[in-house]
């Protein structure tokens, strides 16, 4: 199934692709089953048919909530399988252990059709190659590399850790996003209780003062009848603005390369999501080198894990130069978007033959920035949004109480 991945790198960005499950016999005969992304069922025929299997199965697959298989669900799979795998434990009955032991059904059920697959002496990495929504490039390569090498034990301990810090680097940028979020949100929804419900209740009461009303009164007032009068408009276009705009995020590459770019540049967080890029980026490619894997072939991998189009377009360019016999440190430096610190160190790699070394370390320093980053805006934000929170509701609140201030003079 890697194959289809590769010939179709832009299909999961199109809409009217759907995940097929399915199940056929290769040529020994052998059962065999699988997933795959396609367009329609006569597209996952095709490309099966290319591969020697036949098929006697095709279901679309529904995605329910609370069965999808999560990045966090891999991460603890392949730490499971990795202890196992060190203790001594037969590969089998580690899919039997860890396969019982899961939460998550779905996962479950996709580790048992694992384990029969190994069972019919199918290789592990073509196991895993079968479920490529799940199992990307990098991992079934390093799988692969491993088992040639006969150090699958310590590929698997390898892969645990990349996925562990990978997940933790993902926590940490969440996080420091979801506050000023939630913040922002819950601003939004004080805001419109005010708007609604607070401020024409006060401007009953203002309307038999027979005073005229300072200006920042009139103003508050008249957003407040806009708001109650349009609220179900600004509802659809604040809701259905945001789900569109995900939506469009998330299947047009367009957008993601607009997205990818903006926010590089943004103030702060462009340098918390820079760092973080460069660390999964160093992360990525030492720990494939480590492996074993050669060093052009590890940078198609190298890429799409940095999970960012800017560093990816970056990544095709590096390895074009270093295919054609440039060192990897003079292909970073002419891309011009990596720290001089991460170019030297990976020159001192290169010229020690400790290259995996040096990129472990800068991965160590970036995630330690990343950190560091993320605590430090964890207790800048909190100032700025009380005062965000003070000078939005506060003035409405003032602005509301201006007019009772000139009733002495009415009276």
């Amino acid at each position: 199934m890697a194959t289809i991945t590769a010939a179709r790198p832009a299909a999961r960005l199109v809409p009217k692709d759907f995940v097929f499950e399915w199940e056929g016999k290769d040529r020994n005969g052998k059962l065999v089953r699988g997933e795959t992304r396609a367009g329609g069922e006569a597209q996952v025929q095709t490309t099966l048919r290319r591969q020697g299997i036949m098929t006697t199965k095709i279901k679309r697959r529904r995605m329910r909530s609370g069965k999808r298989i999560k990045s966090k669900d891999l991460t603890l799979f392949t730490r499971q399988f990795s202890t196992m795998m060190k203790a001594g434990v037969p590969l089998l009955q580690a899919f039997d252990i860890v396969g019982r032991g899961h939460s998550n059904p779905s996962m479950a059920r996709m580790i048992n059709d694992i384990r029969t697959d190994v069972e019919t002496g199918t290789s592990l990495a073509s196991a895993f190659r079968k479920y490529p929504l799940h199992f990307n490039n990098l991992y079934c390569n390093l799988v692969e590399a491993g088992e040639a090498a006969g150090i699958l034990e310590e590929i698997l301990d390898r892969l645990a850790i990349y996925m562990e810090k990978t997940e933790s680097m993902k926590r940490q940028v969440k996080s420091a996003l979801m506050y000023p979020t939630a913040v922002i949100i819950v601003a939004f929804v004080v805001v419109a209780v005010i708007m609604i419900f607070v401020i024409p209740a006060f401007k009953q009461v203002f309307t038999s003062f027979g005073a005229n009303l300072p200006a920042p009164t009139l103003m508050v007032m008249n957003m407040s009848e806009f708001v109650v009068q349009w609220w179900w408009a600004i509802a659809i276009v604040l809701f259905g603005g945001t789900f569109f705009f995900f939506q469009s995020w998330k299947r047009s590459e367009k957008m993601q390369v607009f997205m990818d770019r903006l926010l590089l540049k943004l103030p702060i967080f462009g340098d918390l999501v820079e760092k973080s890029v460069i660390a999964r980026w160093t992360r990525t490619l030492s720990t494939m080198f480590a492996a074993g894997v050669p060093l052009v072939e590890a940078l198609d991998s190298v890429g799409g894990a940095s999970g960012n189009w800017v560093y990816k377009v970056a990544t095709q360019k590096v390895q074009q130069d270093v295919s054609t016999g440039t060192s990897l440190a003079n292909s970073m430096a002419n891309v011009n978007l990596f720290p001089n610190m991460v170019v030297q160190m990976t020159t001192i790699g290169e010229e020690s033959g400790a290259l995996d070394r040096m990129l472990g370390k800068a991965a160590d320093f970036y995630e330690e920035e990343v950190d560091k980053m993320v605590a430090g805006l964890s207790s800048l934000m909190e100032p700025i949004i009380i005062v965000f929170l003070g000078v939005i509701i506060g003035g409405l609140v003032v602005a509301m109480y201006l007019p009772i201030f000139k009733l002495g003079q009415v009276v």
